[in-house]
């Protein structure tokens, strides 16, 4: 049975619109899960599903000339002629066939056809799509699963919600208790939905591990076309180690031997395929944020922590595991960033706020947070002038504007 996202409520308003739905993510978060859903919950007989990963359905869209792929629909069963159905058509992993976006755009413009696209890469999808769908296309980023997401996948009985709008109440030890047990599993092993599914420790890292290889030899090695592809691999390597600190390119580029410029097309194309994310330091001024060292994290908590002292068999050696507050830290990010715009603020002397959120809102991260962080939060957010101020804790607290990582 298909779960419905919480995107969805974002995409539903959309479903009648003439333009074409573009669905991006990193490979395995569930978007042709979701483009499922989606075809499920429109009732019309008038509409076609196509995996682009199935060599035979690429073939389709090489004709140059655009009516003969129309043919092509008509014999697969959608119909140009029903004046009150229009055809829908639902395409799966757009970014195998470059010329998708002329087909696209042929065919809205000419027969009305309403598109519902996913794809892995959005560097590949936004260039391809920026001017040949101007003006055609929404574009929707599906992330790896939320902790109340991840509840569902579980089929568990706790209502998130509930605890949310108690907050403000106090979280009481027992509701901690009842809910960190399903959280700790969600920090080590990730948020991707087909691990969420899995019973057990080792059947859950075997998928990790699978969805890593999956992702380097489909993403890295297919799309990417780099010439040296063990030194994206090291890069990789040298991220992890790195989780939550500032980018640095020139050591970087000296560990790894390499030009700068090629540390920033790495890093670029890590960051487009969403295996990576990288956060703005937080500035009123938008000139100064870009030209400051961004921090990074990785996509998925499950995947640093695997990767980070696990895996040996694609990347060639083993690093340390990571810390558990860095694992955290990443894990709040990973949530976060379903809100909004998301920065960090670091000051010359070392004060810093871990997350501000769309400008407003400080989050700090702390496995067992201390009275004089609060203070010190309290403080940095006045002087910015935040209007909101959290400690997002891992472990249980009886500070007040305490919140837990399984609340965002």
């Amino acid at each position: 049975m298909l779960k419905e996202r919480k995107i969805f409520s974002e995409i539903k308003p959309f479903l009648d619109s003439k333009e074409a739905v573009v669905i991006t993510g990193m490979r395995r978060t569930g978007k042709t899960s979701l483009l499922k859903f989606i075809n499920e919950n429109i009732a019309s007989n008038n509409k076609l599903f196509l995996d682009l990963e199935n060599p035979v359905n690429q073939k389709y869209f090489q004709e140059t000339d655009f009516e003969k792929i129309r043919v092509v629909f008509e014999i697969l069963g959608l119909s140009f002629d029903k004046k009150d159905s229009r055809p829908l058509v639902f395409l799966d992993e757009i970014q195998l066939v470059r010329n998708l976006p002329q087909v696209v755009k042929y065919f809205i413009d000419h027969y009305g056809v309403k598109f519902f696209l996913t794809g892995s890469a959005s560097y590949y999808i936004k260039n391809l799509f920026s001017e040949s769908l101007a003006g055609r296309k929404y574009i929707f980023e599906l992330n790896i699963l939320t902790f109340e997401e991840f509840l569902d996948f579980k089929e568990s009985s706790i209502n998130l919600k509930k605890i949310k709008e108690g907050a403000a109440l106090g979280i009481t030890e027992s509701i901690y208790n009842t809910v960190s047990g399903l959280y700790n599993e969600y920090l080590r092993f990730g948020g991707f939905p087909e691990i969420s599914l899995k019973q057990n420790m080792a059947e859950k890292i075997k998928s990790l591990e699978d969805i890593f290889t999956s992702y380097f030899q489909l993403e890295v090695l297919r799309l990417g076309d780099f010439r040296k592809n063990d030194t994206i691999r090291d890069l990789i390597l040298l991220l992890i180690q790195r989780t939550g600190t500032r980018l640095d390119i020139s050591k970087l580029s000296d560990e790894l031997s390499v030009s700068r410029q090629t540390i920033i097309q790495y890093i670029s194309f890590l960051e487009s395929t969403y295996f990576i994310k990288l956060i703005k330091p937080y500035s009123t001024n938008i000139d100064s944020e870009i030209r400051k060292s961004p921090k990074i994290y990785f996509c998925d908590s499950g995947m640093l922590n695997v990767f980070s002292g696990l895996s040996k068999n694609l990347v060639g050696t083993s690093t340390k595991n990571v810390d558990e507050g860095l694992l955290f830290e990443n894990n709040v990010m990973q949530n976060l960033i379903n809100y909004g715009q998301l920065n960090f603020y670091q000051r010359k002397s070392g004060m810093e706020i871990d997350f501000i959120l769309n400008k407003q809102t400080a989050y700090e991260v702390k496995l067992t947070p201390t009275a004089s962080d609060l203070r010190k939060l309290e403080k940095i957010s006045a002087d910015l002038g935040l209007k909101e101020f959290f400690i997002i804790s891992k472990n249980y607290s009886r500070l007040k504007n305490v919140r837990y990582g399984f609340m965002i």
